[in-house]
């Protein structure tokens, strides 16, 4: 049943183990890629470590921007990390999504890279934190919106990766 509440992603992405941990976790890399497909993003703040954090801005095409924060808990370069993700206001307090008052205050992230035949495969695994039984059912309905993004996002990944890994 719980594996039922976790949104669960696996991407082949084509370059090196070592080159995509870079690109997930240094500001130089993560701007390029990063977010919903036609934003961009600003890195506010990028500490990669247990206890760190990553805050961002994501800024629509007219300028509008959301802003959004990772609360590393575990770090295992290059193969493993977790981190809590939430949506944040400009100084990186917790708030409330902007298009629900019953989506999660924060989502339990696991990601893990694995290399074979110089490619990375990445699996993303992600569930409600300290969620209510109505939080958990909205993280649920929001599966095929979540992959959708989550692919636009991650093809984004792999066309930046071209210009780094031609």
């Amino acid at each position: 049943m719980a594996q039922e509440k976790e949104l669960v992603i696996e991407r082949v992405i084509n370059a090196p183990r070592a080159l995509v941990w870079k690109t997930f976790t240094e500001a130089e890399h993560l701007r390029h890629w990063w977010g919903p497909v036609g934003f961009t993003l600003d890195v506010l703040k990028l500490d990669v470590r247990p206890g760190g954090m990553f805050h961002y801005a994501m800024r629509a095409g007219n300028g509008s921007a959301m802003f959004g924060r990772f609360d590393y808990i575990e770090i295992q370069a290059p193969e493993k990390i977790v981190f809590t993700n939430s949506f944040s206001d400009a100084n990186a307090n917790h708030v409330r999504a902007p298009f629900s008052g019953e989506w999660p205050l924060k989502i339990l992230n696991t990601w893990t890279f694995e290399e074979k035949n110089n490619k990375t495969t990445l699996f993303l695994r992600g569930k409600p934190f300290e969620a209510t039984d109505a939080e958990i059912r909205r993280f649920v309905q929001e599966f095929p919106g979540m992959n959708k993004g989550f692919g636009g996002t991650f093809d984004q990944l792999d066309k930046y990766l071209l210009t780094l890994n031609p």
